[in-house]
Order: structure tokens, then sequence, then C-alpha cells
């Protein structure tokens, strides 16, 4: 089945009792018992329902994974991943995170003896530093979040073949459509299906995908158990959106391209990062592992001062100045007082994340009246 398809068919069939073709939100919180333990597969909601079993189903699916697990948010997810790992183990990830991520990592289960390692994973002699015994988990983000840089996934997992560390790849920027880490070799991907899965700013949620059984039942139990799961409305609202999610990635990637190109050119601006660029570090692996170049990029201004990215935010007005990114309607934001206003400022400017840097998220408007956004607002 291709993936266009996919979207479409994939883990979903007719309603068995009604026949409908969407699938029926399963609005309860309990399910009728002939006796106790004899019952149609489903007990309680938090650990079975339905409409969820069919968003876990679709998305392992569209990631070429055996199991999904859906969670209440992407940081429910990241929460759930993270409680795989004891006191003592040790975590490297990228030193271009999002700030969500850094902050559960640091703040929370940097409490419980778990150490984080965080380093340009654009350089593999980086990852290989820090390996040792205690290694667990290499946490793997690309594209990167604000910085746009390209980690190359096969080239981490043929890294650390061998050594008994899970590979995760957080795919949010990507989605499935452009890029699907299972097949690159990653033991684990995850998801904040709140942003390009759902695709219409309008539902919370998260996903982890995976092959391997002992993981799955694992993180089923800690779904249960934790009770982080998200509610049928919301699977709905996500399998809804999954049905247009090749469409929209194609335009979302070709909106982006053209703002990055127009950017690039802009006398007022100072550094473009949008992977589908040639002079962009990460283009080559991009090319490799990804369809197209994604629907996010961000820039700095010749002016480095928050007052100037402000002054430009201000401006927008088919770009609205928000949190999230992955819509269909274009949004503008400031990671260093918004999405990254968790690290401290030395880690943030170690990465790039200046003062006037603007991280765009590209919808699916006209692209000239995008266009025509970008320049009335920068000039």
């Amino acid at each position: 089945m291709k993936f266009n398809t996919k979207v479409i068919h994939a883990g979903i069939e007719p309603d068995a009792s009604t026949g409908a073709v969407m699938t029926p939100i399963y609005q309860t919180s309990t399910y009728v018992q002939a006796k106790p333990g004899d019952h149609k597969g489903y007990e309680y909601a938090r650990t079975q329902n339905p409409t969820r079993n069919v968003y876990q189903n679709q998305m392992a699916a569209l990631e070429n994974a055996k199991y999904g697990v859906a969670f209440a948010s992407g940081m429910a997810a990241v929460d759930a991943l993270a409680k795989l790992l004891k006191p003592g183990d040790e975590v490297i990830s990228t030193n271009d995170l999002y700030g969500g991520t850094y902050r559960i990592f640091q703040q929370v289960f940097g409490n419980y003896g778990v150490k984080f390692h965080f380093t340009d994973m654009q350089e593999e002699d980086n990852i290989a530093a820090l390996i040792n015994e205690n290694t667990k988990m290499i946490w793997i983000e690309t594209p990167t979040n604000p910085m746009i840089n390209i980690v190359d996934i096969a080239g981490i997992v043929d890294l650390v073949k061998g050594k008994n560390i899970l590979t995760i790849v957080d795919n949010t920027f990507a989605s499935p459509y452009l890029q699907q880490p299972i097949s690159l070799g990653a033991d684990i991907v995850v998801h904040s299906a709140t942003k390009y899965i759902g695709g219409h700013s309008d539902v919370v949620s998260g996903m982890v995908c995976t092959n391997n059984e002992d993981i799955n039942d694992k993180l089923k139990f800690i779904q249960n158990a934790c009770g982080g799961v998200p509610g049928p409305m919301d699977c709905f609202l996500v399998l809804r959106g999954i049905k247009t999610l090749a469409l929209r990635m194609q335009r979302h990637c070709e909106n982006a391209r053209q703002i990055a190109e127009y950017l690039l050119k802009h006398d007022k601006v100072a550094k473009v990062y949008y992977p589908g660029l040639q002079h962009h570090k990460g283009h080559q692996i991009a090319l490799r592992q990804m369809k197209l170049a994604g629907g996010m990029l961000s820039f700095s201004l010749k002016d480095d001062s928050i007052e100037a990215a402000v002054k430009f935010m201000q401006k927008t007005h088919y770009f609205l100045l928000a949190e999230s990114l992955g819509g269909v309607e274009s949004l503008v934001g400031h990671p260093a007082t918004m999405t990254h206003a968790s690290i401290p400022l030395e880690e943030r400017k170690k990465t790039g994340v200046l003062d006037s840097l603007i991280r765009l998220s590209v919808g699916i408007e006209d692209i000239d009246d995008l266009l025509e956004d970008v320049e009335q607002a920068l000039n």
C-alpha cells in the first residue's frame, strides 16, 4: 500500500456494528461484562478504547512499525519513553533540542539519577566520545527545533549497532510522509501528533511507534498504569487530520521552500536555516532520508535584537504569533522567549538560538499572500 493510500485506509475498517466509514467516537469510560473477565476485549477506557486502537494502528502503519502507543500529548509520550530508564542510565541527545524535552530531561528525570548529555549530533564523533557502559539511549531530533539541523539517522544507528543502546527519533518536524526512521533502523519513533499529524491546531496528542514487542509491552504498561491517555474525541480528530497529511505536507514543503529562497536574498536577513537550500550543512543527508525538506524554517536578522524580532512578528498578518507548529495556518514564533525559554541563555547561544532568531511554521495558504506578508513585515 502506497503512503497516500495508507493515510486513508491503513489500520482502518468500516465500523463492524454499523458500517460507518468514519471511525466512531467511543465516548465511554467502561464496558459491560457478561461475567468477571468475560468481555469483548474492552474493560475500562484508560486501558483500551476502540477509537484509540484505530489511531494507534494507523500511526504504526504510517511509520512502517508493528505497534503504536498513543498518549495525551507529545510530552506524555516523551515522559513514557524516559520511564524506560533507571537511575544511573545515561542518554545522549542533540544540543539543539525542543525546550520541553530539554526541560523534562534535566528538571524531572535528572532528579531521579538519569544523566543527559547534549551535543552537536551533526558530527558522529561527538556522539562516539560520549558513549560508555551506562549509555542506554540515543535521542535524535531531526530536523531539530529550532535550528533545523539534520541528523543522519542511519549513520547513528550504525554507530551504536550491537551496543544495546536504544535509538529514538523525534519525527515531529518531518512526519512519516517525509521521513520514516524505523525504515532507517531506529528502534522507536515519537511524535507530538498535535503538530503535522493532527494538522489543524485543534487537538493535543502524542504517539510512539516501534517494531520491538518488549518495548511495546512496557509502553502499554506505562500507558495504562500512569494514565496519560488521549480521549476518544482527541483520537478521532487526529484520525481525521491524518487523511489529508500527504496533501498538506506537499503544500507545506512547497511554500516553505519558496519563502526560504526569498529570505535568503533579503538584505535584512542574516541567515536562513532550511535543509532544502544547497548551502545548508545537512542538505545532502536530507536528500537521502527525507522525501522533501519540510515546512519548518528559521532565520535570523542582521539586527540581532529581541526588539527587531518582535517588530517583525507584530507586523505579520497571515503568520500568526503563537506557540506550536504544523497546522494548516502559518505561524511565527520567537524561540528565545517562547518554545526554548526553559533552556539557559548560555546553552541557547551555543546552538545559535540568538535573540533575533525567528521560527516559521509555513502553512498551506496561497504562496503569493505569504510572500507578501513576509515582505511587508521585513520592510
